[in-house]
């Protein structure tokens, strides 16, 4: 016989919580599936409608599925925004998935430039963060020049670009062709 003693759910256990909706969006990611991801990120916004990484998810998603480019910046930048206010000494390496997501949500729009810059300011709080870091190079971003007060064309830059650039390839074991030389 059952008791009355147990406590009954609240409402609020009853819900998925937002790493619930999280871990679905992504599973659906996963499996290819953006549609249904979309769906359950926008369930979840409704849901969680100030939780920083639900609203980017969704967001992000807004513009990759339902090309809603200029809503999709908005709550990215919203979700960025929310988690400075919820977090002045928290986890700052989080911000790097809150970048990540407004980055692809500019890729979605075909912004390269503020996607890299939104990639890069990622990098900013998580510098080894894998996801942005194989976006820029898959976007061929380029890095700072070696003397950053000469300009990039500057023939000093360009030199020791491509001198430490050829030493980075020889220590990844990439192997150079040599170059030919002509004589007159």
């Amino acid at each position: 016989m059952k008791t009355n003693s147990e406590p009954k759910p609240t409402e609020h256990e009853e819900e998925l919580q937002p790493i619930d909706y999280i871990r679905a969006v992504n599973f659906h990611l996963m499996r290819g599936n953006q549609k249904e991801a979309y769906a359950m990120s926008k369930q979840a916004a409704v849901v969680y409608p100030d939780n920083p990484f639900v609203l980017s998810n969704y967001g992000s998603l807004q513009a990759i599925v339902d090309k809603k480019y200029r809503s999709g910046i908005e709550n990215c930048t919203r979700a960025i925004a929310l988690y400075k206010k919820k977090s002045l000494n928290g986890d700052v390496e989080r911000y790097a998935v809150l970048y990540l997501n407004l980055g692809r949500v500019y890729l979605a729009a075909e912004n390269k430039k503020d996607a890299i810059s939104a990639f890069k300011r990622g990098l900013q709080y998580d510098h080894k963060y894998t996801a942005i870091v194989k976006k820029l190079q898959k976007l061929g971003a380029r890095g700072k020049p070696v003397v950053s007060f000469l300009d990039r064309s500057n023939p000093i830059n360009k030199y020791l670009g491509m001198i430490l650039h050829n030493d980075d390839n020889t220590r990844a074991g990439v192997v150079q062709r040599p170059r030919r030389s002509y004589s007159l």
